[in-house]
């Protein structure tokens, strides 16, 4: 007989696909109807994944860090978390779709792979190093948004130099709305981060015995997070606009995607530890 979290597992993509679906007909349609209906998705999408990841959490005896696949889980739910938050903050409509779909992808991963894991390394036990992880995953989601909306960006504004006036440009955001809605992802990432970052050179070295500042994934995170520190600083006093900003958001996702890649598969790391 399936278990509930199995059934939440199996379930989930489903979720996601119709909320991507929602949110892909009301770009295409513009009803207000068809946005309340989608955001609604998003909402129950977003309870349900708790939910699962909760329960996961309970039943298991650790949080849903242990492997790659868990890891992605919760990254499908961060996403779509951050940009529910910044939907909200900014009741912008028009882009869900293309931060949604990433969800998609991590989750049905996930659901595939994932394994039902009770014997761990007693750190992965720690709360505190889930919260760590929870918190860094969804920095690192609010730099990803911030890199689509920087993306489409760049679209709109080559289909507008080119005199193109399609679906892109009428339904996409101006590009003023989107470069404001890449530096709100970018600032939500960055507070996240600085929360992450904090924790970790709190509690990290009372858990790790050969825990070193000089580790390769602290010194990539604290690049990540100056670069970005520095952006918001340069949009906020140094009144930098239009393609300065987001061509900052694309090189620090691009950077931060490299380090971790580095740091996980290249460098030796405490953090490699499942």
């Amino acid at each position: 007989m399936i278990s509930f979290i199995d059934f939440l597992n199996n379930l989930l993509p489903f979720l996601y696909i119709i909320t991507f679906s929602a949110y892909s007909f009301d770009f295409i349609k513009a009803g207000k109807r068809h946005f309340e209906f989608a955001r609604l998705s998003l909402f129950t999408t977003l309870l349900i994944h708790l939910i699962y990841l909760l329960s996961r959490t309970a039943e298991f005896n650790h949080p849903p860090i242990t492997n790659v696949f868990e890891i992605f889980t919760i990254l499908a739910f961060s996403v779509s978390f951050s940009y529910f938050l910044l939907e909200l903050a900014t009741d912008i409509r028009g882009t869900g779709p293309f931060i949604i779909i990433l969800s998609i992808i991590f989750q049905i991963i996930s659901s595939i792979f994932i394994e039902d894991l009770t014997e761990v390394k007693e750190v992965l036990r720690n709360n505190l190093l889930g919260s760590h992880v929870f918190t860094a995953l969804l920095g690192y989601s609010g730099i990803t948004i911030s890199a689509v909306y920087g993306f489409l960006y760049l679209l709109l504004y080559k289909d507008i130099k080119l005199n193109r006036f399609g679906l892109i440009f009428n339904k996409l955001p101006s590009l003023e709305v989107l470069e404001k809605l890449s530096f709100y992802s970018a600032v939500i990432g960055f507070i996240l981060l600085s929360i992450a970052m904090t924790i970790g050179v709190i509690w990290l070295p009372k858990a790790f015995p050969d825990f070193s500042y000089s580790d390769p994934k602290l010194i990539s995170s604290a690049i990540v997070w100056l670069l970005y520190g520095l952006g918001i600083l340069s949009k906020v006093f140094g009144k930098w606009r239009g393609k300065k900003v987001i061509v900052l958001s694309i090189v620090g996702f691009i950077l931060a995607i490299m380090s971790t890649m580095l740091s996980n598969f290249v460098a030796q790391s405490f953090h490699s530890f499942y």
